[in-house]
């Protein structure tokens, strides 16, 4: 298990992660930041100016959960981690891989009011050591305050809150422990198994009367999707993408969707690539949209959306194939694809 203490500086994520080594038995810390501060040392710099963060960076975000995984090989856990984390895509990111590792999450979040965070940001600086170094920590501090605001409407949604603007460090461990203990701050994520060979998958386009297509927000990955999912050992692909409609979206297709597009995406480690294939699941009525079901565990959020916004909102992989598709439906024949790229 982890237990991820999340919430911006001053909110008492160390010292609470401290205190928290004795009140759970076979616990250790676990501080994601450490592989930052060695990506620094093996990426070159030109890599670190590209991004604003080394969260930014995927080698991180697979790094955390591999760190994860192979720490639990060697203690019982829980881990407790003491992590920023306010990006709601890299939580999902992140969250999703260490279930798809059967790694259970207790997702907690220290808050505490704007003012006190400043007054303790303040306190730090006055602190003994290096002024410029303390003046560093607190221009960065100050300058996570807002996106931090900005987040807490998902992440008071996400995580058990644990207000911290009057408690000492061991009172907020006390309280993390207790809700530890009770089940609070289960991430209940669906767990999709990381693949270990390549896979087939199929997903199905389903569209409004405007011509929109619809794309679905999974809470396990980052990014947007079509609806689908993996083929199962024996199931026809038709047939899986009719049955993950139905479990996605409560919608029943009355029959197995026609082909627009087969495409073999080619492997890119550490991923293994296969087969993709989508189906047109033709247009919904105003009454069946209505009538959407998103469960929890696996869907955050729908929307119809234009040829143009999915181009924004999809990765090139996934727009590629939607734009190939689009042109299938409208000549009423499907297309076989090479990574992408129509062939014959």
């Amino acid at each position: 298990m982890i237990v991820w203490l999340n919430g911006t500086f001053g909110a008492g994520k160390t010292t609470a992660a401290q205190e928290l080594l004795d009140l759970l038995p076979g616990s250790v810390l676990y501080d994601p930041e450490l592989l930052g501060s060695g990506l620094r040392l093996m990426l070159p710099a030109k890599r670190f100016e590209e991004v604003d963060d080394y969260q930014d960076l995927p080698s991180w975000r697979r790094m955390v959960v591999d760190t994860a995984a192979a720490l639990l090989t060697e203690v019982p856990g829980p881990l407790i981690t003491p992590m920023t984390l306010l990006r709601q895509e890299y939580r999902d990111e992140i969250f999703g891989s260490l279930a798809a590792r059967r790694i259970p999450v207790r997702h907690v979040l220290l808050h505490a009011e704007e003012t006190i965070l400043r007054q303790r940001i303040a306190q730090r600086e006055q602190s003994p050591g290096d002024a410029a170094a303390h003046a560093s920590v607190r221009r960065w501090s100050l300058a996570h305050l807002e996106p931090y605001a900005d987040a807490l409407s998902w992440l008071k949604g996400d995580a058990h809150v644990v207000d911290t603007s009057h408690l000492t460090p061991r009172q907020a461990a006390e309280r993390v422990a207790e809700a530890v203990r009770s089940g609070a701050g289960a991430c209940e994520i669906v767990q999709t198994p990381e693949p270990t060979a390549e896979t087939l998958a199929a997903g199905v386009l389903l569209f409004d009367d405007q011509g929109r297509v619809l794309l679905v927000d999974p809470t396990y990955k980052a990014g947007w999707e079509f609806p689908g999912g993996i083929v199962e050992r024996g199931e026809a692909p038709g047939h899986a993408g009719v049955r993950e409609v139905a479990e996605e979206l409560g919608i029943e297709l009355p029959s197995t969707p026609r082909l627009l597009v087969l495409d073999w995406e080619a492997p890119q480690p550490p991923g293994y690539g296969g087969l993709r294939l989508l189906y047109d699941g033709g247009t919904l009525t105003d009454d069946r949209i209505s009538k959407l079901l998103l469960p929890d565990a696996e869907l955050r959020d729908w929307r119809f959306v234009t040829e143009a916004e999915a181009e924004r909102m999809l990765p090139p992989v996934r727009w590629n194939r939607l734009r190939w598709a689009l042109r299938a439906r409208e000549r009423g024949c499907p297309l076989n694809l090479e990574a992408g790229v129509p062939v014959g």
